[in-house]
């Protein structure tokens, strides 16, 4: 391993998963408690349209991921207001915005570079602008979350109570779904747009296996994402295989070897009672 961060490009690599094992479950365990996973699915494609976006432009992809996914996610919230019955209808006038968006672009033959590396990941691609980014991104959004702590977690579990008790549910959702599309655009380096969604929803799946309390899930989620996301990117790289893929298939199997131990362990504790 230490042969393989003697490359600059495997550096860059390791410091922005790094900061994305730690940025993506401090949003998706709220977004998984508010159930709205999907919300990430929906804006992990919205954020290929922010990179073709800024790669016709010839500026920084992961910016004009970042700014097309935030007005996506704003989008989104405004939405609620009027599909409060249909939420799902929701996030499919956002997907169908977004998706079209990025395959006009894509086929129009206006890009100046190729926007494949974003939707299965590339370790390669990874420069020092994107580097700093992350860093400046996932530092706000972490910020932003403690500061926003209480208010979040009350929204949380009770956004009708929430709004009762004085806390400003519409000003901290639009706040949020801007956190959501910082943490979506400082992975799609990495992971790539197609199984983004993943790396927010799975490591939090994992955590609530635990059956912990809201910190130590928070805290086992952010362990989880570091094993899924780190031994993605090293093992992909010695297959040769995309980054993204890699890592969503480790997700999933540290998912089942969770779930798999955790029946162990209480049939052995039920047969010990017997």
């Amino acid at each position: 391993m230490t042969a393989l961060l003697s490359y600059g490009f495997m550096q860059n690599a390791f410091i922005v998963s790094l900061f994305i094992s730690v940025l993506c479950p401090c949003i998706g365990v709220f977004l998984v408690l508010r159930r709205y996973s999907m919300i990430g699915d929906t804006l992990s494609h919205a954020s290929l349209a922010g990179v073709t976006i800024g790669l016709m432009l010839n500026q920084n992809p992961v910016l004009g991921a970042f700014i097309f996914t935030s007005i996506c996610g704003a989008l989104i919230e405004f939405l609620r207001r009027y599909f409060k019955k249909h939420t799902d209808l929701i996030l499919a006038v956002v997907l169908a915005l977004s998706v079209g968006t990025a395959i006009t672009i894509i086929s129009s033959g206006k890009l100046h570079a190729n926007a494949d590396s974003f939707m299965f990941g590339s370790i390669l691609t990874v420069t020092g602008l994107d580097m700093i980014m992350v860093i400046v991104l996932s530092v706000i959004s972490v910020l932003a979350l403690i500061l926003l702590y209480h208010q979040m977690l009350y929204i949380a579990y009770d956004e009708e109570a929430a709004k009762v008790a004085g806390v400003k549910t519409r000003l901290i959702n639009y706040i949020f779904s801007i956190l959501v599309a910082s943490a979506v655009s400082v992975s799609i380096r990495i992971v790539g747009v197609l199984v983004l969604s993943s790396m927010i929803a799975l490591p939090v799946a994992t955590a609530l296996q635990l059956e912990k309390g809201f910190k130590q899930t928070l805290i086992f989620s952010i362990v989880f994402s570091m094993i899924d996301i780190m031994s993605g990117l090293f093992i992909s790289y010695y297959l040769n295989v995309a980054p993204g893929g890699f890592t969503a298939l480790v997700s999933v199997a540290v998912l089942v070897i969770v779930i798999a131990v955790k029946k162990t362990l209480s049939a052995v504790k039920a047969k010990t009672l017997a």
